[in-house]
C-alpha cells in the first residue's frame, strides 16, 4: 500500500508507538512520519506508507502552527511536565507585559534546543543521553517565528498560538517567555494544529494527493518516447525546458526531476505509483 496521509496523534504516546498502531491497522510493512511530536504533545502528523515515505524531503511543511500552554513556576529539564521536580508560587503579571514579550519573539531567534530533543550527538538522540543522566551539550540553532499571539492568561497558565519554521521547538519558546518574566516555566499542553498545508482532526484520517502538496511545476504533455525514458530511468535531454525542478506527471505514475543547465535530466525521485489503493478506516 502506498499513501500519504495526515493523522491526529493523541497525547501520552510516542510517534513510533502511534506509527506501529497505524501499520498494524492497515497491514503496512513500510511506513514513516515527518516531524516528531513529543509524547505529551498531540496534533497533526504526516505519515507515508510504502514508497511515499520518500516524498517527505520534497514536501513543504512550513509554517508549523502550534497551540501551547505554559505553566509558570514549574521547573523541568525537559521543559514539559515529564520531569517536573519542583513548583514554586509566582506572582501575577500584567497581561500587556506578556503580550510585549510575545511580540519581541517574532522574527529570527538564535537559541539552544532542549536537551530532551531528537537532536543527534555522535549518532545518539539527545533525549536518550539526557535520560541516562549524561551531560548533553547542543549547538545553537536558528528558528523563525512568523507570528505568535496570546490566547489566554489564567494565572499561572499562559496559552499562546505560534506559527514557526520547520525544526522549531515550542518548549524553547515557552522557556524564553518564562525567563523574560523572571520565573521558571514548562509546557503543560502542546498541540500541533497544522504543518504547511497539512491539518488533521481528531479521529479522522486525511488521504492526500501528493501532487497537491509538491510545490514544483507539473509537466504532463510529454511524448511517448520521453515517457518511456522516464519509466526506464534513462539519461536524456529536455532541450526545450528551462533548468529547474519539475514534476513529470503521467496517468499511472509521476517523477520528480531536475533539468540541469546542459538540459540533461537528474532523477530526484522516479516512478512514483499513482494508482494507490488506500481505504480509510475508522
Amino acid at each position: 500500500m502506498e499513501a500519504l496521509i495526515a493523522v491526529y496523534k493523541p497525547s501520552q504516546i510516542s510517534c513510533n508507538f502511534f506509527l506501529h498502531k497505524l501499520k498494524h491497522t492497515y497491514g503496512v510493512k513500510k511506513a514513516g512520519y515527518s516531524g516528531t511530536l513529543d509524547p505529551f504533545a498531540r496534533g497533526s502528523l504526516i505519515v507515508g506508507f510504502g514508497s511515499y515515505t520518500k516524498l517527505f524531503p520534497y514536501i513543504s511543511k512550513s509554517p508549523k502552527v502550534y497551540k501551547a500552554t505554559l505553566w509558570l513556576g514549574a521547573k523541568s529539564p525537559s521543559l514539559d511536565t515529564e520531569n517536573v521536580f519542583y513548583v514554586k508560587k509566582v506572582d501575577h503579571v500584567e497581561e500587556n507585559k506578556i503580550r510585549n514579550i510575545l511580540d519581541s519573539l517574532k522574527g529570527e531567534i538564535v537559541y539552544t534546543p532542549p536537551i530532551y530533543s531528537a537532536k543527534k550527538i555522535q549518532g545518539k538522540r539527545a533525549y536518550e543521553l539526557a535520560r541516562l543522566g549524561m551531560e548533553v551539550k547542543l549547538s545553537q540553532v536558528k528558528m523563525q517565528v512568523f507570528d505568535i499571539e496570546l490566547l489566554q492568561y489564567c494565572h499561572p497558565y499562559i496559552s499562546f498560538c505560534a506559527s514557526v519554521s520547520e525544526g522549531a521547538y515550542i518548549r524553547s519558546i515557552g522557556e524564553m517567555i518564562a525567563k523574560a518574566l523572571g520565573v521558571d516555566g514548562v509546557l503543560c499542553s502542546l498541540e500541533r494544529v497544522r504543518e504547511g498545508k497539512f491539518q488533521a482532526k481528531v479521529g479522522k484520517i486525511e488521504n492526500i494527493n501528493p501532487l497537491s502538496v509538491l510545490d514544483y511545476p507539473i509537466i504532463s504533455d510529454f511524448s511517448d518516447e520521453i515517457r518511456e525514458n522516464l519509466w526506464l530511468g534513462r539519461k536524456f535531454l529536455l532541450k526545450n525546458q528551462r533548468s529547474g525542478i519539475y514534476i513529470a506527471n503521467f496517468e499511472d505514475f509521476f517523477s520528480i526531476i531536475e533539468v540541469l543547465e546542459d538540459k540533461s535530466i537528474k532523477y530526484l525521485l522516479n516512478r512514483m505509483n499513482k494508482n494507490v489503493n488506500f481505504i480509510k478506516k475508522t
